[in-house]
């Protein structure tokens, strides 16, 4: 049976942090699944826009991994939507797999359902203070896991993130596969 990733998407997403995921996951066999605050397309920080499968309030059941990407504006509105915090707090208490980049660790994973009180983890720089004030020990690293928490920085590192995300739901195998193939130092 496939792996099952579910990325939750609001306008104002990151363009990379989220199609990266999105396409890698979906060349490694992983069965992914867009969602949408609202019905209609979902327009991208730099002009991307995307025809999400279902709404927020449409998901149902377990995925084996849930994903957040970046951009403040998308990261705002998810950490603020009472169904995407019951959503990410359902799958982590699962241990299932929650991956957030750039501003998502700080706002939707620190601030928003209150996961990395304790926990190793990166993002934005720009917003570490909400990882320090949840009292998450800031790694700087491009990519942190921390059990079943993966965090990134931001654009520069969605390649790296998605390839974690393979790494952890199909096989390092994999990963490392397509890290050669493309030639990406991981």
């Amino acid at each position: 049976m496939a792996k099952r990733a579910l990325t939750i998407l609001a306008d104002g997403f990151e363009d990379i942090e989220a199609i990266a995921p999105i396409d890698i996951l979906t060349r490694a066999g992983v069965e992914v699944t867009i969602a949408g605050l609202k019905p209609g397309n979902i327009k991208a920080a730099y002009g991307t826009t995307v025809v999400p499968q279902t709404t927020i309030n449409g998901v149902s059941g377990l995925y084996d991994a849930v994903i957040v990407p970046g951009g403040r504006g998308n990261a705002e509105a998810l950490a603020a939507h009472p169904r995407v915090i019951e959503l990410i707090r359902h799958h982590y208490e699962n241990g299932k797999i929650v991956a957030a980049i750039c501003a998502s660790p700080s706002y939707v994973l620190a601030e928003g359902a209150g996961i990395l009180h304790g926990k190793r983890a990166t993002g934005d720089p720009a917003f570490n203070d909400k990882l320090i004030a949840c009292e998450a020990t800031v790694t700087g690293d491009t990519v942190t896991v921390d059990g079943n928490i993966v965090t990134a920085m931001g654009p520069g590192a969605a390649m790296l993130f998605a390839l974690m995300l393979v790494e952890v739901l199909v096989d390092k195998q994999t990963a490392d596969g397509f890290a050669t193939k493309w030639r990406i130092m991981r």
